[in-house]
């Protein structure tokens, strides 16, 4: 099979998780973000979108969010149209989004606290993905205490800890060192094994997108635009220094900074 193949169409759009049709948007003032994207994103599939600053990549991952509004088009989760934030869909960011008052253990439990969930269900759920991020020692501490990796990982098992079927991560982990990035990547790709996840992950880095997705949709901007849509054939784990691995990177690459970029598919 070819390491870089275009993603499947037809299959994917009946059994997606995650539906984009025709996403179009203009912020007040008449800058164009985004314009025409269409995405299906299959159960348990793992999809990077790559691209530049400016791409419309975290404009398009925050509609389907919920956050705001597409000017044209719709997305579906789960074949129901999103019109506004939602349980079923959980967002990690760059800079963790955690209250900085409650401890590790409280802050994973918040979701199931507000929804309601009685004390003993929230404690054992807060515990549950305690352990699954490996911060059992670090349960009672506060946000400014930990390190960057950590406060990723937080906010991460507070996403699960919601019970969130697809997992939105707009480039979680560029403020982390090199190290603490790949060994959050490892991390992440066993979470989402474990749990069968549906991700959806905004970077601008080759090599993150190649590590980790199973499909990598690459976008251009001015407008923001979906312009190729590559199924990653490589089995996990991938190595970075493999001849394999870089072929794709020069292939993405040539996508990347390319003007001419084919649709997707093509």
């Amino acid at each position: 099979m070819d390491s870089l193949a275009p993603a499947a169409g037809t299959a994917a759009q009946r059994q997606a998780m995650v539906r984009v049709e025709g996403v179009g948007k203009i912020y007040p003032g008449g800058t164009e973000a985004l314009r025409g994207a269409d995405l299906a994103i299959a159960p348990g599939e793992f999809v990077c979108l790559l691209g530049a600053s400016g791409c419309g990549k975290s404009t398009l991952l925050r509609i389907v969010a919920g956050f705001e509004k597409a000017t044209a088009g719709a997305v579906f989760v789960a074949n129901r149209e999103v019109t506004g934030p939602g349980p079923d869909r959980g967002m990690v960011f760059q800079d963790y989004g955690l209250f900085p008052w409650l401890t590790v253990r409280r802050n994973i439990g918040f979701g199931p606290a507000v929804r309601g969930l009685p004390k003993q269900e929230v404690a054992h759920i807060a515990d549950r993905f305690v352990a699954m991020v490996g911060l059992d020692r670090f349960r009672d501490s506060y946000p400014h205490q930990l390190s960057g990796g950590m406060k990723q990982r937080v906010a991460i098992a507070r996403v699960l800890a919601n019970n969130a079927r697809v997992v939105l991560m707009d480039e979680p982990f560029g403020a982390l060192d090199a190290m603490t990035r790949e060994r959050l990547q490892e991390e992440l790709l066993a979470i989402w094994a474990s749990a069968g996840l549906t991700v959806i992950f905004v970077t601008h880095s080759i090599e993150e997108a190649i590590v980790l997705a199973d499909r990598v949709v690459v976008m251009s901007p001015g407008p923001g635009r979906i312009v190729a849509d590559r199924r990653i054939g490589l089995p996990r784990p991938r190595d970075v220094s493999s001849p394999e691995f870089n072929d794709i990177r020069r292939a993405l690459g040539s996508l990347l900074h390319s003007d001419h970029a084919p649709a997707p598919g093509h």
